[in-house]
């Protein structure tokens, strides 16, 4: 069968500030260069990219050929550059070779396998998750699109309300954590306001776990428990269930709770 996507929405985009690369100069604007080759698999023409980073083409033209020489970028054979198979080889490989990465990686497996859908492991950065490692499910119509290394605001999801939890545990910390500018409302059920999340973070604590209740994608739902790969204090991570809603009720993944966090205690990674 015919696999159908469904987007995860990642927040790659808003990302990187894009007008910086303005005011760069020497190194910073070849790691610049690279960044912006990672946005297009499928190559990039040096006009383009010329544009993109907002320097001279000449400039563009040096930048792209110090990461050629290095291994770090290729030019394909209608002259668009893209990623080099040096740069793929060495995220792969430290991917790989994480401490977290292989001690959460069986897990993912696990719960993909017993539930049927996407398993994640997340970790904070600002306002916004990143994702680690993902793990699909061995079969299913449809699938999330979310990758390792994208991104997602944390207020509406399910790994970031939870690390977020954790770290913001008093009214004011959690006012000063949102700020003046209003968070993105992703779905009509997401929670925007600091009294909104203060409360949620406090149910958090006592449950253990956190939930996205189409929160962040309309029919896309989450359960997320803490991970403890460093001081048992604070948590590391987050690992998570994303489940199709029609296919898997948000009732189905926190019925399980217990279960999952027994999981999590045979690796070593819940909380003593």
């Amino acid at each position: 069968m015919e696999h159908t996507e469904m987007s995860t929405n990642t927040a790659d985009e808003s990302h990187t500030d894009r007008g910086d690369t303005q005011r760069l100069v020497g190194s910073d604007r070849v790691l610049a260069v690279l960044k912006e080759l990672a946005r297009h698999p499928d190559g990039v023409g040096l006009e383009e990219m010329t544009r993109a980073i907002g320097a001279p083409k000449p400039t563009v033209h040096r930048a792209l050929g110090a990461l050629r020489r290095s291994g770090l970028a290729d030019q394909d054979g209608r002259g668009r550059y893209l990623l080099g198979d040096e740069f793929l080889r060495m995220a792969f490989t430290h991917h790989e070779a994480r401490p977290e990465h292989k001690r959460i990686a069986p897990l993912l497996n696990t719960l993909a396998d017993r539930f049927g859908e996407t398993a994640h492991y997340a970790v904070l950065d600002g306002r916004e998750v990143v994702y680690r490692a993902k793990v699909d499910p061995p079969s299913g119509a449809v699938r999330l699109t979310s990758t390792v290394g994208g991104r997602n605001p944390a207020h509406s999801t399910a790994v970031g309300k939870l690390l977020l939890a954790h770290r913001l545990c008093t009214p004011e910390a959690v006012r000063e954590w949102v700020g003046i500018d209003p968070l993105p409302r992703r779905t009509a059920r997401t929670r925007c306001t600091a009294d909104e999340l203060h409360q949620e973070f406090k149910l958090i604590r006592e449950l253990g776990y956190a939930v996205d209740d189409q929160e962040n994608e309309t029919g896309v739902n989450c359960l997320a428990l803490p991970v403890y790969t460093a001081a048992p204090g604070v948590p590391t991570g987050a690992v998570s269930v994303s489940a199709v809603a029609y296919r898997t009720p948000l009732s189905t993944l926190t019925d399980a709770f217990q279960d999952i966090r027994d999981l999590l205690g045979v690796l070593g990674t819940a909380r003593p």
